[in-house]
């Protein structure tokens, strides 16, 4: 059985492959008695500590798939649950699978990718070329970048309260598991912000949080890159980032200010369109100046 933190290799397309779920084989006897799969936790790569008080880190841990929650261009989100067998210890998680590069699209690579690179001249051109094993690196690196941002954010918001995302729990090939961010008792996922109906203190009270979560994201130096009100969720209240592969580094890349813009427009038009008053002009000039592009 394979123990410890293992690091993403981009040479290695065994680990690129790993992460998905294998219909469970009840003659294989190296198979838990109850659910789908033993924990995948010891060859993983682990979320930032101090961990959250639910995450099951024990060897003798299961996973149980209860069914998909959303399918996408690039990804599948999955429910699964964690368990320790005959102990009560259990934790509800979003496993989020990237597809191969014969399984999933690519129209949306090229700018969001700019800035980002491989050690290798050979990697970064089959990127570039789109061959198969360019693709293969590609959907690794949305793997790896999703997991990456999300452990800075969640760092970042237990500093500062002001942005959260769910916990990213762990690192396996093109799979990331995710906090499930929802009612663990139903499995009922949090609705999305574009789902929300809310009065208008409530409104004003999302956009206050929607402004701060960027503040912090432009003090950090990055984008989300595609945010809008259907990958933000509202969970008891609070505004929850999610879907973030294609965070982008706003220095990094040369179009990283036009990736600020994109954002403030999507979410500031949503608001504006439920009668709140917003200054998009000044929120973006605010946080152009916050991420030292002014």
């Amino acid at each position: 059985m394979r123990r410890g933190r293992r690091k993403f290799d981009d040479d290695d397309s065994t680990f690129l492959k790993r992460g998905r779920l294998e219909p469970r084989l009840h003659e294989d006897p190296d198979l838990p008695d109850t659910g789908d799969r033993w924990s995948t936790w010891d060859g993983a790569m682990h979320g930032p500590e101090p961990r959250p008080d639910w995450v099951r880190t024990e060897h003798r841990a299961v996973d149980t798939e209860l069914g998909m929650i959303k399918t996408g261009k690039e990804a599948d989100v999955y429910l699964v649950r964690r368990a320790v067998p005959d102990t009560g210890r259990s934790s509800m998680l979003a496993a989020k699978r990237y597809r191969d590069g014969q399984h999933r699209l690519f129209h949306r690579d090229a700018g969001y990718l700019e800035g980002r690179r491989v050690r290798r001249s050979r990697e970064n051109r089959a990127m570039t070329n789109r061959t198969a094993f360019g693709k293969e690196m590609i959907a690794g690196q949305w793997a790896t970048a999703e997991f990456g941002a999300l452990s800075r954010l969640w760092e970042i918001g237990q500093e500062s309260g002001l942005v959260r995302v769910p916990y990213p729990v762990q690192l396996d090939g093109t799979e990331v598991l995710l906090e499930f961010i929802g009612d663990w008792e139903t499995g009922e996922a949090a609705p999305r912000l574009a789902q929300v109906r809310s009065d208008p203190d409530g409104l004003r009270d999302l956009w206050a949080q929607m402004t701060d979560a960027l503040s912090v994201m432009a003090r950090a130096q990055v984008a989300h890159g595609d945010l809008s009100p259907y990958n933000t969720l509202v969970h008891e209240g609070r505004l929850v980032l999610i879907d973030l592969p294609q965070i982008v580094d706003v220095i990094a890349n040369p179009q990283g200010a036009d990736f600020i813009a994109r954002d403030v427009k999507n979410v500031a038009g949503w608001f504006a369109a439920r009668g709140l008053d917003v200054d998009p002009e000044a929120l973006l000039e605010r946080l152009l100046y916050e991420a030292g592009l002014r």
